[in-house]
């Protein structure tokens, strides 16, 4: 079941990501979040864009969020994306089908663009994004300093839906969440 993330799920969430911080560079963060932090991340983050989870049997194995791409008012309409699976749900399809559901929430707020930012070379989420229709659009080379290395990072960038001119606002994910539109398009994709 794929679901918004609620309070409860931090502490799940962190043991996922966890790992990915201090032994990859998958991200960039260096100190892992406790779960007080994590909790106010995923809170403060829901006010304008989505956080979702995958449970199974009650378990949270995956998490995807996306977030404000750049601050400039001229941007409110592209989001960066992120997904996260627990090490033993890998390789199941869950990320690229968490992935897809958060896709199409951003475009019913009305985004038209999403963003991936992957450390190279990164194999699987560059598999992962292209396989999602996200295309390669730049690289930041040794943007990153982590784990002893200097990483490049690759943008890929995926079309949501066209984009109106002039653009509408875009639609703050607290006032989409529990919507028969959300509810819809959750319940369609579980």
């Amino acid at each position: 079941m794929i679901r918004v993330a609620r309070a409860g799920d931090a502490e799940a969430v962190q043991a996922i990501y966890a790992p990915c911080v201090t032994g990859s560079a998958l991200t960039f963060e260096t100190e892992v979040p406790d779960v007080a932090a994590m909790r106010t991340r995923m809170l403060d983050r829901l006010e304008h864009y989505p956080w979702l989870v995958l449970e199974e049997d009650g378990r949270v194995l995956a998490y995807a969020y996306a977030s404000r791409f750049r601050e400039r008012a001229a941007y409110d309409w592209i989001a960066e994306t992120s997904v996260y699976t627990h090490a033993d749900a890998r390789r199941r399809g869950l990320a690229r089908h968490i992935y897809g559901v958060l896709l199409d929430v951003l475009a019913l707020q009305g985004l038209t663009q999403a963003v991936g930012v992957i450390t190279l070379p990164g194999h699987g989420s560059v598999a992962l994004h292209e396989a999602m229709g996200f295309a390669p659009a730049g690289v930041w080379r040794a943007s990153g300093w982590k784990l002893g290395a200097w990483h490049d990072v690759g943008v890929w960038q995926r079309q949501l839906r066209d984009a109106p001119g002039p653009p509408v606002p875009t639609t703050p994910f607290a006032r989409l969440a529990g919507t028969d539109d959300l509810d819809r398009l959750l319940a369609a994709r579980c």
